[in-house]
């Protein structure tokens, strides 16, 4: 592990602990909406430890405490975290090794781990990235979980607290360095217009997935703002030299005779 924090920048780590940081403050009032609701102290410590996504588990209780089915709770889960999928294809080079290394890997990735892992260049520091905040967060969230099931109702209203807003604020700060390309800013203001457009009419759940439409902007062709590609030939690429190669063998020619 020192050798993983060694790895990453002093600005990535202090980004890292901010966000857990967030996430305490979430996973605490989780624990304590969870048993004040009437849900066993188990429970919310079971779908921390099982589950580890955020969204899922308060969208699961939430149906739950409003009197829906265990059934609907889970598919909801299920669903919300289907938007995890092409994360994990994104972030398969961090994860090698033996199973059950791959197993636990697998259960860290959340939509934190994946952009600290995806603002990271090289392998290495890919790898640091995602162990160090996925871990990292696995365990500020369980204990945060475990204090806000503990203190029961004393929390009281969360959402009054601000709670409720710590959770996509620190989502939005991770994702605002990545908008500085024109291409990447259409293609998440699309995706953000399609989820937005579909919320009165699908499930909680289904936006998120339906504003992946707004990739099919960011691999057309010859978006503004994106460089061309350097035309074959062209001097500086691999076809260039290889073409100038002939021109040079004819002139040294003519000068040995």
């Amino acid at each position: 592990m020192r050798s993983l924090l060694r790895t990453l920048e002093r600005a990535t780590l202090r980004d890292i602990a901010l966000v857990c940081l967030a996430d305490a403050l979430v996973g605490a009032s989780f624990g304590a909406i969870s048993v004040s609701g009437g849900l066993p102290l188990w429970v919310p410590v079971a779908m921390s430890v099982l589950v580890f996504a955020g969204g899922s588990q308060f969208a699961a209780v939430g149906i739950v405490l409003s009197g829906g089915g265990p059934l609907a709770a889970v598919v909801t889960g299920l669903v919300l975290n289907a938007r995890l999928l092409p994360f994990g294809f994104t972030v398969t080079d961090v994860l090698d090794g033996p199973r059950w290394r791959r197993l636990l890997g697998a259960q860290l990735l959340t939509d934190e781990s994946a952009a600290f892992t995806l603002l990271q260049s090289g392998p290495r520091r890919r790898r640091a990235a995602y162990w160090i905040s996925g871990l990292a967060l696995f365990v500020i969230w369980n204990l945060s979980v475990v204090a806000g099931a503990a203190a029961g109702g004393l929390i009281g209203d969360t959402d009054a607290l601000g709670l409720d807003a710590a959770f996509p604020a620190v989502l939005l700060a991770l994702v605002l360095p990545a908008l500085g390309e024109r291409r990447t800013r259409t293609a998440a203001l699309a995706g953000a217009a399609v989820a937005v457009a579909a919320t009165p009419y699908v499930p909680a759940g289904l936006p998120v997935l339906l504003a992946l439409a707004g990739l099919l902007f960011a691999a057309r062709p010859g978006t503004p703002g994106t460089p061309d590609a350097p035309a074959a030939g062209a001097p500086g690429t691999v076809h260039g030299e290889a073409g100038a190669a002939p021109d040079r063998a004819v002139r040294l020619a003519e000068e040995v005779r």
